[in-house]
């Protein structure tokens, strides 16, 4: 995409796209078959295995008390096959397993098992549908 910003130590793998506006803030890795989407923000710290999809204006955090104690960053781990949705904001440490899905607009602050559904504001894990339970190419 356009006007992406992409920091040093940060490990990309085959087929990944990167959306416009998205910035990539380094020490970041990011497996194969992935798809970010446009004004999505992945600080420090962060893993993306492979065939996640983050939808677009998705935010990871990766530092719980901002300028009230010694910075220690934290990212999101983002396990194969997770997807996230729109506006969704994954808050540091947090992990989303194998094959869940975050709705758009969550608010996430707790790990959330495989193929399980994390949505809402803050976020309760509920059971993924079964119709959504089968992952497509990206």
């Amino acid at each position: 995409g356009h006007n992406v910003l992409i920091r040093e130590k940060t490990i990309i793998g085959n087929n990944v796209l990167v959306g416009s506006n998205v910035i990539i803030d380094g020490n970041v890795i990011i497996g194969n078959n992935v798809s970010i989407q446009g004004n999505v923000y992945i600080p420090t710290d962060v893993i993306i295995e492979d065939n996640v999809f983050i939808g677009p204006c998705a935010v990871l955090a990766n530092d719980k008390y901002p300028i009230r104690k010694e910075y220690n960053p934290m990212g999101p781990i983002l396990r194969k096959g997770a997807s996230i949705g729109a506006n969704a904001t994954i808050l540091p440490g947090v992990e989303i397993g194998e094959g869940a899905m975050v709705a758009a607009g969550a608010l996430v602050t707790h790990n959330v098992p495989p193929w399980k559904l994390a949505i809402g504001f803050p976020a309760k894990v509920k059971d993924l549908p079964d119709d959504l339970k089968q992952l497509n190419s990206i």
